[in-house]
């Protein structure tokens, strides 16, 4: 089938689901085959359950009746939201970088959605599946396009970028995440600066003036900067995170803004969606209203408060990087009594001795610094980190998030500052429920 055909057909029925247990009636089912699925199998119960037509590669099912028969089930759907992106002739924002690129990209939709109808990636769906489902959501009534663009090995950028083909770009920082997959921390470099690449001759790059790194990366760039340097085109002045963002901006007139989100490594997110909305000419009034309106979820820097006990959840991710960042943002939160539960950081490669270990050295530091506070580290890589330091002694140690939960039930954190963080595979909101608070 051709694409003008396919593109036909997808435009009387523009809604693609790729799992059965979520059709609805009128949908374009999509069968996708992974290392662990094969959505091919399931293509006569989609139909059955109301799909309007079912994608395959399976040359074995053309005498179902609107089974449409492709190549490559994967290559085709990457195909079809080129061609529609090339149709609708949007803006379109990409989003990326190590560290709060989802949470930047929420910002960006809920600023602009002041103003424009907006589309965005849901979620976290910033793969080669994630990107072509995205910019196939975008419709004729959409005005700008936000899409989240991950990365775990050298060229992804770039290969999504040649599919969603931004007018825009913005790579929130790079730290070290993901090394296992790049080898090196410059690919991670190169790999990320292949969105500055990306954008086309009339597009511009959003780029945080006080990230020295981001500054020489878009130094032959159209840029727009932002930050509390002087010559940044939007300029903002960090107040505190106690534990909430608080900032202001503005030249008229000064628009203090007082977020739902904790730390100053958020600080430069929040900024980020503002100058965005500012480019965009949204009212500052509602960019302050989008900002102040924004609550986190998904585990991501939430706040939780329990019977005279504040936990910070942050257990959707972890890296080095992010994981730093979140002890130093602990670090400035007056309490009393403090409590920190890690969980191991993944895909580290080779670099996850080493990086596992200067997390517990900061650790250690934090507790002589702090001698109230206690700590509590779950997973494989930490516990030999820290039976390798005799200065950990005083650090709690467990291989298993399990067993972290089971033993943590003997310790109160009555009246106490949590901040729990690990990456995905770790689990670590499960420990949550099993805290002892009274």
């Amino acid at each position: 089938m051709d694409i003008q055909t396919l593109y036909d057909i997808y435009l009387r029925n523009p809604s693609i689901c790729t799992d059965t247990r979520k059709i609805k009636r009128g949908d374009l089912f999509w069968a996708l085959k992974g290392d662990n699925f094969d959505g091919n199998q399931f293509i006569e119960e989609a139909l059955q359950s109301g799909a309007s037509f079912a994608v395959t590669e399976d040359q074995s099912k053309q005498k179902i009746k609107n089974a449409i028969i492709v190549n490559d089930s994967l290559k085709k759907l990457q195909e079809l939201a080129l061609y529609h992106r090339k149709k609708i002739g949007i803006p379109i924002i990409v989003v990326t970088g190590t560290n709060g690129k989802t949470t930047t990209k929420e910002l960006i939709y809920s600023v602009l959605s002041q103003k424009y109808k907006v589309g965005c990636t849901h979620g976290n769906l910033n793969n080669h599946i994630g990107v072509p489902i995205t910019i196939l959501g975008f419709d004729k009534n959409t005005k700008i396009g936000v899409v989240e663009a991950g990365a775990n090995h050298p060229g992804e950028i770039k290969f999504l970028c040649e599919i969603a083909r931004p007018n825009y770009g913005i790579i929130t920082n790079i730290g070290k995440a993901h090394l296992e997959g790049f080898g090196t921390f410059m690919n991670l470099v190169q790999t990320k600066a292949e969105l500055y690449e990306a954008v086309n001759e009339t597009g511009s790059v959003f780029v945080n003036a006080d990230n020295p790194l981001l500054m020489d990366l878009s130094k032959n760039k159209s840029r727009i900067t932002y930050g509390e340097a002087a010559d940044a085109y939007f300029k903002a002045d960090f107040i505190a995170a106690d534990p909430y963002v608080t900032f202001q901006f503005g030249k008229s007139s000064i628009q203090q803004i007082k977020s739902k989100l904790i730390g100053k490594y958020n600080f430069e997110n929040i900024l980020a969606a503002a100058c965005i909305g500012h480019y965009f000419n949204v009212p500052e009034n509602l960019i302050v209203k989008a900002i102040q309106d924004y609550i986190p979820q998904n585990n991501r820097s939430q706040i939780i408060q329990k019977n005279h006990s504040t936990i910070i959840l942050d257990a959707y991710n972890a890296n080095p990087s992010s994981m730093s960042a979140s002890i130093d943002n602990f670090k400035e939160i007056n309490a009393d009594r403090k409590a920190i539960i890690l969980g191991d950081m993944f895909e580290l490669g080779e670099f996850a001795e080493s990086e596992h270990t200067k997390i517990v050295e900061k650790l250690i530091e934090f507790k002589n610094d702090e001698k109230n506070t206690h700590i509590f580290i779950a997973g494989n890589a930490f516990f030999d980190c820290v039976h390798t330091l005799n200065e950990a002694k005083n650090i709690h140690s467990y291989k298993t998030t399990e067993q972290l939960i089971k033993d943590i039930a003997n310790y109160s954190f009555y009246k106490f500052w949590i901040l729990i963080k690990g990456s995905r595979g770790m689990k670590m909101e499960n420990v949550v429920e099993h805290l002892n608070l009274d």
